[in-house]
């Protein structure tokens, strides 16, 4: 049993009482379906991404984040930087991500490594931070502040802020503008110095931009430029990990894709269904709905559980087993006009750094001695550390 997060109880083969259940603790909805989930995600005019709403005074920390948008403000941004993720611009990167993966693989000379940092986090961060426009070298500074973000172990309750809620609103908001304090002066000191000279790059594709004849605003850029940083790396640092993981612990399907190396998608999909890096996803109720034929009313926040509703036995059979020949019908990348922007290039980066750490490693596996840990943060399913031995 690996020690994920003790709240993921779908990762322990336990099933929900129910599959929509109002949490009288934490103040809002659990959605653990997955007829349920792609209900939700797939309505943004019943289920609204914009959550800030119940949150006023943390709004400028949502401005600029696709995320926490709805269309039609959401498509306009997204189509700012959806040209960087067309299929033809992803794949002429396959050359240089093959490049990355075996420099990275080079410096591991001893017979033991550990897949994330020599790897999996690098591989990714490296990727992005080009395409943004931002030294590659500050990788280091780059996993510190995402550390940061996701280093709360503790699950969200809108039951803190019932009393006195707009004074506790603002002290949380006053933490997590301090906590992002250091990326935010970088990003804000980067996108300043491309406005006096544009260069090849996202983050000066955005800086220039126009939505609706108007420039984006400082906080809009390092919003958007934040996000695209933190998910454009972490979503493959983690499937990466957790896919090696999942191969280690199922031997049988390991000497399959080691045998038949065209398996290796498969393999990324069903890891995304079997540990989805990112298990939760909020919304919020427009107005009274019915879901499962429970009752929800207006402006509730739902957390929808898409690593439950990955793991549900109406949508998959046997869904406690790591199956590689399984149909890719996963919430792993969501659903609906939020589907994941990056999942194409997260699926190449997995693809070649997999099939290139194969070839380098015939007898890749896992260190008895030292177990793999994983992220702290109960929204977070992925391997913080994987110590491997090589042979």
């Amino acid at each position: 049993m690996w020690d994920t997060h003790p709240q993921q109880f779908w990762l322990r083969g336990k099933r929900p009482d129910h599959v929509v259940e109002y949490d009288e603790n934490l103040g809002f909805w659990n959605v653990y379906g997955y007829p349920e989930a792609v209900e939700i995600l797939g309505d943004w005019g019943r289920f609204s991404s914009n959550i800030s709403r119940l949150f006023p005074a943390a709004e400028s920390l949502s401005e600029g984040d696709l995320l926490k948008m709805d269309p039609p403000t959401h498509r306009k941004l997204r189509r700012l930087v959806s040209h960087a993720f067309t299929p033809k611009v992803v794949a002429d990167l396959e050359p240089r991500i093959a490049e990355l993966t075996r420099e990275l693989l080079d410096t591991v000379t001893d017979n033991e490594f550990e897949l994330v940092r020599d790897l999996a986090y690098p591989l990714p961060v490296i990727v992005i931070a080009e395409l943004l426009g931002l030294p590659s070298s500050d990788r280091d500074l780059f996993k510190q502040w995402v550390d940061k973000i996701f280093e709360d172990t503790n699950q969200f309750s809108l039951k803190d802020f019932e009393d006195d809620g707009e004074a506790k609103q603002q002290e949380e908001l006053r933490k997590q503008l301090d906590d992002i304090a250091p990326m935010t002066d970088y990003l804000l000191e980067h996108a300043a110095e491309r406005r006096r000279s544009p260069r090849p790059g996202l983050l000066s594709d955005l800086v220039h931009a126009e939505v609706d004849g108007e420039r984006l605003s400082d906080t809009e850029v390092v919003n958007f430029t934040t996000l695209l940083l933190v998910a454009g790396h972490i979503t493959t640092t983690m499937l990466l990990g957790n896919t090696v993981l999942c191969l280690d612990a199922n031997p049988d399907q390991s000497a399959k894709v080691r045998e038949n190396r065209g398996t290796i998608p498969s393999a990324i999909e069903e890891s995304l269904r079997f540990l989805s890096p990112f298990p939760a996803v909020a919304r919020i109720t427009n107005k009274p709905e019915t879901v499962a034929g429970v009752e929800i009313p207006a402006d509730q926040l739902l957390m929808v559980w898409v690593g439950a509703a990955n793991r549900d036995a109406r949508q998959f059979s046997d869904p406690d087993t790591f199956d590689i020949a399984r149909a890719p019908a996963h919430l792993g990348f969501g659903r609906g006009v939020h589907f994941c922007l990056g999942a194409p290039l997260a699926r190449l980066e997995g693809r070649i750094a997999l099939d290139i750490l194969l070839d380098r490693f015939p007898r890749l596996r896992t260190d008895p001695d030292r177990r793999p840990t994983f992220m702290p943060s109960p929204n977070l399913t992925g391997v913080q550390t994987l110590p491997l031995l090589t042979d």
